[in-house]
């Protein structure tokens, strides 16, 4: 492949997973960039073998707290051979937002998470009954406490409002018409936690709690139940624009915050419309609208327009360091390392989920980072940090120009203003010439690949 072509893969698989070490690069390269969607689309639903990682974190056992299962997802996030899957489940945990924080069920967060890595290329009808009978969610929204004498309109208002259609395409009868339709759908009491440790949440339909009369929805008339209002949703053509505009923030550019989007036009209606046609053409196959959408060539222009969160941050950051190869007993702390950036893996802050793009910057979030990169690949002897070293060595690179370019290759292709550039052979031109005879180009490599890691460029996706 060309040049430009090896950047264009490098950029998909920044976007459909973690992104992807220089010699995965090269080894992809190799292949036609339709081919590589076709397997992105199709991932093996049994890659993610989890014996290894709870030999390193037998808290696994107990889901008591998330940090281990944040560990844990930021572990195949950078060595599955199904990136989309650990992405797709991370963007419908953006959209279909639930927290630790209120379920307070430890077992049911990672059942939760293992619904969208197992679904979340389904169809969108399969997916949002399998959200819709998750007994996480059913708490988060209070559908637990929905009766057909006295229905909780949450659950119905955020599905319409947040997760399918967006506002201004339903109204209030049409909220209380689903609600009414989800009676019933609840889930057994789980034994408590203590003193025998978790044990699951089960989903169950409870007909004598469902309202059973005649229901107007969207201008549907029926006995209608919790899949029926599902099955109608589905049909929207409101329902296609706000999936493709969902797509398109997370896996594109950046758009603002869904609470506005009922005011303000999508940066480009064209490509959300041709994502809305992929999604009404396939009855909602998730798995077509992502293959519309890696091709598009909107798509494949749309370089570095995402500011990465800090979950993509710290996965690709890792999988370039090449540190996580097994698990490691750091990982137990990038629960709290990444609320630190901003985002704490299975308790966003509401239902509405992170804000999102710039938002994820500020002087604090972004010395979180800087630091994170610093202590990831300082020391040479890091794989990542070795591999770089090597390619240097095999091209004969001795100076600071080379080296520069080198480390922005490694992990990008990336390109950079004048001024990063100006900082960056600044920075490797102390020292004169590479010398790999002593300790001293081993060090001057790892300090390059850390600012570059480190630089304003480098936040985006």
């Amino acid at each position: 492949m060309a040049d430009d072509s090896r950047a264009l893969v490098a950029h998909l698989m920044r976007r459909a997973g973690a992104g992807v070490t220089p010699s995965e690069l090269d080894a992809l390269a190799q292949r036609p960039y339709e081919e590589i969607v076709e397997d992105l689309v199709h991932p093996d639903l049994g890659d993610g073998d989890d014996d290894l990682i709870f030999r390193y974190f037998p808290s696994l056992a107990n889901s008591d707290t998330p940090w281990p299962w944040s560990a844990r997802w930021i572990y195949w996030m950078v060595n599955s051979e199904s990136p989309l899957r650990e992405k797709m489940a991370l963007f419908w945990h953006h959209v279909f937002a639930t927290a630790w924080f209120k379920g307070e069920h430890g077992p049911s967060m990672p059942v939760h998470i293992e619904m969208f890595r197992k679904h979340g290329l389904a169809n969108m009808r399969e997916l949002l009954h399998e959200l819709s009978t998750d007994p996480l969610m059913i708490f988060w929204l209070d559908n637990v406490e929905s009766f057909r004498d006295a229905p909780n309109e949450n659950y119905g208002r955020e599905l319409l409002e947040l997760f399918s259609m967006g506002v201004g395409n339903y109204t209030e009868d049409d909220i209380k018409a689903a609600a009414y339709s989800f009676t019933g759908w609840t889930f057994e009491q789980p034994i408590p936690l203590y003193p025998h440790g978790g044990y699951p949440a089960r989903f169950v339909y409870r007909d004598d709690l469902h309202d059973h009369s005649e229901k107007e929805f969207l201008g549907h008339k029926g006995d209608f139940n919790g899949d029926d209002i599902i099955d109608i949703i589905e049909q929207q053509p409101a329902t296609g624009r706000f999936i493709g505009r969902h797509l398109y923030n997370f896996f594109v550019k950046d758009e603002p915050g869904v609470s506005a989007w009922s005011v303000t036009d999508p940066g480009d209606p064209e490509a959300v419309a041709e994502l809305a046609s992929a999604f009404a053409e396939s009855n909602g196959d998730l798995r077509a609208v992502m293959r519309v959408l890696f091709n598009a060539e909107w798509f494949k222009e749309a370089r570095y327009e995402r500011v990465k969160c800090p979950a993509e941050w710290v996965a690709g950051a890792y999988k370039l360091s090449g540190k996580l190869g097994v698990p490691q007993p750091e990982m137990w702390n990038l629960h709290m390392t990444m609320g630190a950036m901003g985002q704490t893996l299975m308790d966003p802050p509401s239902v509405e989920g992170w804000h999102t793009g710039k938002e994820w910057i500020d002087g604090g979030t972004l010395m979180e980072r800087i630091n994170f990169a610093s202590k990831l690949v300082s020391d040479p002897s890091t794989p990542g940090v070795q591999e770089l070293i090597g390619r240097l060595q095999q091209q004969g690179a001795s100076s600071p120009e080379e080296l520069v370019d080198a480390a922005l290759d490694f992990v990008g292709p990336l390109e950079v203003s004048e001024t990063t550039r100006a900082a960056l052979l600044e920075a490797a031109s102390d020292g004169g010439a590479l010398d790999f005879s002593d300790e001293s180009g081993s060090q001057r490599a790892a300090q390059a690949l850390r600012l570059v890691i480190a630089s304003p460029e480098y936040q985006f996706a």
